[in-house]
């Protein structure tokens, strides 16, 4: 099994990728024609602690879930700190387009966005799941990253980390307001991946699977339509105002509800069949989204 190549710092990236020393120690915008990997880094896992806003240059078609589509302008690529990366053989040619800009978490130190980063949900969406940009939107986000670069390419004062930092929040934000976009055009394939998540919290709550392999999680749904966690709950939040756990929870407490009426069991017994291990976590889940008790509820039915 190989070996997985850990990059702690910015530092210790420029190294690997042939870099003169970085001007920021936290934060570097990079060129990719300027990169130059080292042979040991193709068929290999790497992880690195800090965080990435790639554009990558596609020319031609993409994969998105299990769809493709075409197109030419370009895709926004995010990691976080930590994650497990893993990269295919050395490419034939040299794609020259594109930038990166890496960050590590220190920068946002004693800043509001050190409490706000993880709201940015798409550093832990997957590649097939990338923020498609257009011209316009590809030039907005350069201009921020490129005030970023040039605020560190001057003399540190007591007033860099600020203005960096702000720079890379308005950044994130215009991520968003794309990401947002990119649902909202994409509607067709993100109501048939409602509709089969739907179908499937209904196939799991009415059979046996609850009561033998127990609660369902987001990641247990997303598997199935080929999603990353946070994605697949991002768009069922843009497309129905629910998350997937919120969907999850829904549906429970309907089985729920039909079982109480529709038996006579203990309620512990129906805690049972919808997979919870202890009785006392779905009378407090039942509770919280129902207003009364399963008992309760029970009696005024």
């Amino acid at each position: 099994m190989s070996q997985i190549i850990k990059i702690a710092s910015i530092s210790e990236l420029h190294r690997a990728l042939g870099l003169e020393k970085p001007r920021h120690p936290a934060i570097s915008l990079v060129k990719n024609e300027d990169m130059v990997w080292p042979d040991e880094i193709y068929n290999q896992k790497y992880v690195w602690e800090f965080y990435t806003i790639a554009l990558k240059q596609h020319d031609g078609e993409i994969y998105y879930g299990r769809n493709h589509y075409d197109f030419e302008e370009g895709s926004l690529i995010f990691t976080s700190p930590g994650q497990v990366l893993e990269s295919g053989a050395r490419p034939t040619h040299k794609n020259d387009s594109g930038w990166s800009l890496f960050f590590h978490p220190d920068l946002l130190l004693q800043s509001d966005l050190a409490a706000k980063i993880s709201s940015y949900t798409f550093f832990t969406y997957a590649v097939h799941e990338a923020l498609h940009v257009s011209e316009y939107e590809k030039a907005t986000i350069l201009r921020c990253a490129e005030s970023i670069e040039a605020e560190y390419n001057q003399n540190i004062d007591r007033h860099s980390q600020t203005v960096i930092v702000a720079n890379l929040e308005l950044l994130l934000n215009y991520c968003n307001r794309y990401y947002d976009r990119q649902f909202y055009t994409r509607s067709n394939h993100q109501q048939d991946v409602v509709e089969k998540v739907e179908s499937l919290l209904l196939r799991y709550f009415n059979s046996d699977l609850a009561e033998r392999q127990g609660i369902p999680s987001v990641a247990h749904f997303a598997e199935q339509v080929n999603l990353s966690p946070n994605y697949l709950s991002d768009l069922l939040k843009k497309e129905t105002g629910k998350t997937t756990q919120e969907h999850i929870h829904y549906r429970l407490i309907e089985r729920a509800k039909h079982l109480l009426l529709r038996s006579d069991a203990p309620v512990s017994e129906i805690a049972y069949q919808l997979g919870f291990e202890y009785p006392q976590y779905f009378g407090t889940l039942f509770k919280k989204k129902v207003g009364l008790s399963p008992n309760k509820f029970r009696q005024l039915n």
